[in-house]
Formats: C-alpha cells, structure tokens, sequence
C-alpha cells in the first residue's frame, strides 16, 4: 500500500514543523544563554558551545569567497532541497523509512536555509560531544536531522538488499 499525496504531505508537514521548531528553539536558546559563557552537562560528554557557521557541516566550505558560498550553500542548497521535496511528493513508492529518512534530511535542511537567510548566511551551531580526547564538530538540531534522516535511509536501503548469506 502507498500513501496517498495528501497522507505524505502532512507527514512532510509534521516532519518540517517538528524538526524546524526544535532546531530553531535550541538555536534562540544557544545565542541568548550561550553568548556569555559555554556550558558543559553533567557527565562531560555533551558541551554547548555558541558557535556561527558560515559553512556547510562541519565548516565545509566556510574559506570560500563570499559570494561562492552564498551561492553553493543558499541557492544551490535551496535548488536541491526543492528537488527533493518533489521528489517526496511525487514519487508514491517510496519506502516509508526512506520516505521519513529523506523528509528529516529535507527538513533539517530548511531549518539550516533559514538561518542562512535570516543571520547573514551563518548557521547557529552549539553542541560538542566528547568522549575523552575524542570529540564531534559543533553542530545543531537540525544536523542531528540530517544525520539522522541519512541513517534510516540507509538502513531502508539495506533492508531492500536480497540476503547473500546461504
């Protein structure tokens, strides 16, 4: 059985108000409560530190001039997240994990677009994660997301995969 478009829209719809409103949220938190000082959870594993990203994940892209970043990361950005918005609407036979796994790629990349049109072409990023020496990029809501959204389309990819084992 496949979704009816009206069935995906409003699953697109729930996906983008959920993931935008918490991404955005945290995002206002870290620029108000952050600005003055970093914050370390209890445990040590999770640090909130503001950070403003003028690049991709994990800075990707941020030395490139200006006007070549605008362009990459705010239209060619919102070229691709148009194309894969219709191709959720459209296409009536996707999986439902690759279905709900390309949506929170889509939406976490909306929430990350409006930063860049609302702050200047920077994104607000304000998690770490560390483990001893190890640790994460700073990153955001919206990038858990993604990430994500990624996970579960792979795992509806793996899942499809006919089994090799005899």
């Amino acid at each position: 059985m496949t979704p009816s478009r009206a069935i995906r829209f409003l699953a697109i719809f729930l996906v983008l108000a959920s993931t935008v409103g918490c991404d955005q949220a945290t995002k206002h938190f870290a620029r108000t409560q952050l600005s003055q000082s970093n914050s370390t959870l209890p445990g040590g594993f999770v640090e909130l530190t503001l950070a403003e990203n003028p690049g991709a994940f994990l800075s990707l892209g941020a030395s490139l001039p200006e006007a070549a970043r605008g362009g990459l990361l705010t239209v060619g950005v919102s070229l691709g997240l148009s194309l894969l918005l219709a191709y959720l609407m459209h296409n009536s036979r996707l999986h439902w994990l690759a279905f709900l796994g390309l949506a929170l790629v889509w939406a976490g990349g909306i929430s990350n677009l409006i930063d860049r049109f609302v702050r200047h072409g920077l994104v607000t990023d304000f998690i770490l994660l560390r483990a001893g020496p190890l640790h994460t990029g700073i990153f955001n809501v919206a990038d858990l997301a993604i990430v994500f959204g990624l996970i579960l389309l792979f795992a509806s990819l793996q899942m499809r995969q006919p089994s090799t084992c005899g």
